[in-house]
């Protein structure tokens, strides 16, 4: 979409800009910290909080990007939006054959491409409709519409959103279950994209009782590199 990537690419011979990080707590932009971390790149972090209420991002972060969502970088006179993008773009411009298979059709470069996209194309979707239902049970409203919401909830759990959540984490747990990372035997940068979705996952919809999911879990936030970005990311409540 045009309105993610503005301005020309900075060239990638100059690296004398600080590239910037415009981050947002409990959010996705927190793979994007750990990115910099396992890269060793040096970044300059500007933290934006929640709406405490509604749980949204703040109006100032539409003067970075027209979309005032998280995460966003600026690089140079590149500003780029996306996660996924960012880290791709990340691994592209730093990583110097790290963190990403060759480019080309190795079963490990496919199995990269493909878990870089599922992890928002198809892991997301159903963790975010049982956030949105979550918030129906609980939301304030006249007292004769409470029991009516919160049948809705329940009904669209039960019988959607639950049974798509253990088909995908059985899917990914099944595939954890063949190699330790989603490329195969090397850790790379869609173990970082992948992170999000089994962190949110494990925290709110029962991911952490897939043994490999927790194995894998268990294995990133063990990397120092991740606890570097805790560290200067600040609060991230998927992270237990």
């Amino acid at each position: 979409m045009r309105h993610s990537c503005r301005a020309s690419l900075p060239s990638q011979n100059d690296k004398s800009t600080m590239l910037i990080v415009h981050h947002l707590n409990n959010s996705r932009s927190q793979r994007v910290l750990w990115m910099l971390e396992e890269l060793g790149v040096e970044y300059e972090l500007k933290r934006y909080q929640r709406d405490p209420h509604t749980m949204l991002a703040p109006p100032e972060l539409r003067a970075v990007h027209p979309l005032g969502k998280s995460p966003v970088v600026t690089d140079g006179t590149l500003t780029l939006a996306e996660s996924g993008a960012i880290i791709e773009y990340l691994v592209d411009r730093y990583g110097e054959g790290r963190f990403a298979p060759p480019p080309g059709a190795s079963p490990e470069r496919v199995r990269y491409n493909y878990w870089m996209h599922y992890a928002e194309g198809s892991a997301m979707p159903p963790l975010l409709l049982k956030l949105v239902a979550r918030r129906l049970e609980s939301a304030k409203m006249p007292f004769f519409a409470k029991p009516i919401a919160r049948r809705i909830a329940q009904t669209m759990q039960s019988s959607f959103i639950d049974p798509q959540l253990r088909l995908h984490f059985g899917y990914i747990d099944g595939e954890l279950a063949k190699s330790p990372w989603f490329a195969g035997d090397t850790f790379s940068a869609a173990d970082i994209q992948m992170s999000f979705p089994l962190e949110a996952g494990s925290a709110r919809a029962g991911a952490k009782s897939m043994p490999h999911i927790r194995a894998f879990l268990e294995r990133i936030h063990a990397r120092p590199a991740y606890r570097r970005a805790l560290e200067k990311g600040g609060r991230y409540d998927y992270a237990s």
